[in-house]
């Protein structure tokens, strides 16, 4: 797995080095564009006149008026980054469910850099045992990001956050109508029936793998046969969706085992 940054947690006068992993990866089936006679649509990258460009020849810049740009080389974005941007720099330490779901974005585990085993050893069991999370900034590529560092049982994750001003309020006003006490008990029954332990090893995307096995029929010559329509409970009422939801939530009793005569 290559490393995505090296970078360094620095908090008070602790300065602890550490690599950057992305934690996740993209599993699902990509499709390439074709023209009818089985040809690949082709992008290529041209100028106003149409002449054709290799990477080599592509500059970035920033348009600041009308046809006006200014050239942003590598070199130029290295230069203005201080040594805060190019370590995590820790701002305070925190509960987790202090953080609203919508600011989380993208994982990466932290490891510990070449001879700071012993301080992010430290950091991680003092933060575990406080239950607390650090909240930091740093700059990865060129973009400045809030992050999150979350002690888990093998290390730490690395957890970017969206700025405030990246948020979107929500669409609308949720409305509040009363609640039925019966019905909010009965919500929390079925909630209770449904708890168990999250295990998410057991989850898979099923759909991905039946794209996948249409595409191998297809390639074998196979007809590609419809997906089996799923019943929907057509249950209106709340109450009556709650007690039958409850029902079919029920442990199945299991049969006393028939003794045979002697």
């Amino acid at each position: 797995m290559p490393v995505a940054q090296k970078s360094a947690i620095s908090f008070a006068l602790v300065h602890i080095p550490v690599e950057l992993f992305l934690a996740t990866q993209d599993n699902d089936i990509h499709f390439n564009q074709l023209t009818g006679d089985m040809k690949r649509v082709r992008y290529r990258k041209t100028d106003g006149a149409g002449h054709e460009l290799k990477n080599e020849d592509i500059v970035r810049g920033f348009q600041y008026e009308k046809d006006r740009y200014v050239i942003v080389t590598d070199d130029d974005i290295e230069k203005i980054k201080t040594e805060k941007d190019k370590s995590i720099d820790i701002l305070l330490f925190t509960d987790l469910s202090s953080i609203p779901t919508v600011y989380f974005n993208k994982s990466y585990y932290c490891v510990s850099g070449k001879g700071s085993e012993k301080a992010f050893e430290l950091l991680q069991r003092a933060m575990k045992d406080t239950g607390k999370v650090a909240i930091g900034k740093t700059v990865i590529g060129t973009k400045e990001t809030m992050l999150a560092l979350v002690p888990e049982k093998d290390g730490i994750l690395l957890q970017t956050l969206y700025f405030h001003d990246e948020i979107r309020e929500i669409p609308k006003e949720r409305a509040h109508p009363p609640l039925d006490k019966q019905e909010l008990e009965m919500a929390t029954r079925l909630i209770g029936s449904m708890e168990s332990p999250f295990e998410p090893e057991k989850y898979h995307d099923e759909y991905q793998m039946r794209l996948k096995a249409m595409i191998e029929d297809k390639i074998e010559g196979k007809e590609v046969v419809a997906a089996k329509p799923v019943k929907s409970g057509n249950v209106i009422d709340l109450m009556d969706a709650l007690k039958a939801s409850l029902e079919q939530n029920k442990p199945k009793k299991s049969r006393p085992s028939q003794r045979k005569a002697g």
